[in-house]
């Protein structure tokens, strides 16, 4: 049976639009962007009538860290069904307690326990019930510009304009600018439950912290009796060259989330990992959050086989491989377009494109797409376009983009009349 290209282009715009979501299309169609994702094959999607092929450098916020359709990750699934099906979330799972123990050995210091979820945003849910029920606190500080999902207390910790629509917030939340110790500092007391940043905001440009903010953030934290939870939903597993982009700033937080990639854009799994003094909140009150699909004993080994592959040294040394490569072609980019094009921030292949205003990003958006590559800008920073390949890409690929990168700077310098 095939379900790709089973209709036209047009159809399948039609139907998306009567059925799903008018307004997307609306917008993609207006910027010249209405792709419909059709055959794709490791770091490559084609449309769906196979005329069009683009290098995804976007992998749906690292959803596809190895790359779309990953064989390892294929065959787990597909062999896991033959046995396997979602399970009982009520009861003793052999599959999650295998995955747990893979996750434990692999996450930093002594982080052993995981709760599953199905999505970031619930994963993050979590994190912040286990800060408030264990501290018995309300308070929770977040970074202005982050986003940690669109589900109740993920909201809330994420930036007014994803839940400002929806009325007033709940109550205890509060943002600070990210990377800045000092409002840290004169923000956190007795009554905080939990601090909760993303390692590096992808929707906020990716910003590098000082080498020295996660320590003094612990430290602050330790002070104040706070639980300090680190979200790792797009930075983690390889991403910026470590597993855990954590693991650069030398910190082992109280909890850690994780997710997207867990999936291996095959079978959707998150896990909200912890210390174990934490477990003993969920000993006394053990079915206080459940999941019905949280951690599908069908999905286990196809996450099992992505933690094998991102922590394999070979594969990470890959990624910082490929990131030099990166890292020395836009310095030539630089050179070659000082009008619009400022630096690049990256850690690892976890990667922003900072341009000199915030028209640039929505253009770079269309105009990479007209060459070849699937990229779009940060939604809380509209002067960076993110750069998020595969993890596995090679040597050719990587000068490749660069290449298709070094025209689109030249359509967005034309478009903007830079």
């Amino acid at each position: 049976m095939n379900y790709i290209g089973t209709d036209t282009k047009e159809g399948i715009i039609r139907r998306f639009s009567e059925y799903v979501s008018s307004g997307k299309v609306d917008f993609l169609t207006g910027v010249g962007i209405d792709f419909v994702f059709g055959r794709r094959e490791g770091p490559y999607v084609w449309d769906a009538a196979g005329s069009r092929r683009l290098i995804n450098c976007h992998c749906n916020g690292g959803v596809f860290n190895l790359g779309h359709k990953n064989p390892r990750v294929i065959q787990a699934l597909v062999e896991s069904l033959k046995e396997l099906d979602i399970g009982n979330h009520h009861l003793i799972s052999e599959q999650r307690g295998l995955l747990a123990e893979k996750l434990a050995e692999l996450t930093p210091g002594d982080i052993k326990y995981t709760v599953f979820g199905i999505a970031g945003g619930e994963a993050i849910d979590l994190a912040i019930k286990l800060a408030r029920g264990y501290t018995g606190k309300l308070k929770v500080i977040s970074a202005e510009g982050g986003y940690h999902g669109h589900t109740g207390l993920a909201l809330a910790a994420g930036d007014e304009q994803y839940r400002k629509p929806f009325g007033p917030q709940p109550p205890g939340f509060m943002q600070i600018p990210f990377g800045d110790i000092s409002a840290l500092s004169q923000s956190i007391d007795h009554d905080t439950a939990a601090v909760i940043f993303e390692t590096i905001p992808a929707t906020y440009g990716i910003p590098l912290p000082p080498h020295d903010f996660y320590p003094r953030v612990q430290d602050l934290c330790r002070r104040n009796g706070a639980l300090l939870i680190i979200d790792e939903v797009q930075t983690g597993l390889g991403r910026t060259g470590k597993l855990w982009a954590i693991e650069h700033y030398d910190v082992v937080p109280d909890v850690l989330v994780t997710g997207k990639g867990l999936s291996g854009g095959i079978y959707p799994m998150s896990a909200t990992c912890f210390r174990p003094q934490y477990e003993s909140f969920f000993k006394a009150n053990p079915f206080i959050h459940v999941s019905t699909f949280g951690g599908a004993e069908v999905g286990c080994p196809a996450a099992m086989v992505v933690l094998e592959e991102s922590s394999r040294p070979e594969f990470l040394e890959n990624v910082r491989n490929i990131a030099e490569i990166f890292a020395r072609g836009f310095e030539k980019l630089k050179a070659r377009h000082p009008e619009i094009l400022v630096r690049l921030r990256q850690l690892g292949l976890m990667m922003g494109i900072e341009m000199v205003n915030e028209q640039c990003g929505p253009v770079m958006s269309r105009t990479c797409y007209d060459n070849g590559i699937l990229s779009i800008y940060a939604n809380n920073d509209p002067r960076i376009s993110q750069l998020l390949p595969p993890l596995t890409i090679d040597q050719d690929l990587a000068e490749e983009i660069l290449d298709r990168l070094d025209h689109a700077l030249n359509d967005a310098k034309k478009m903007l009349k830079l």
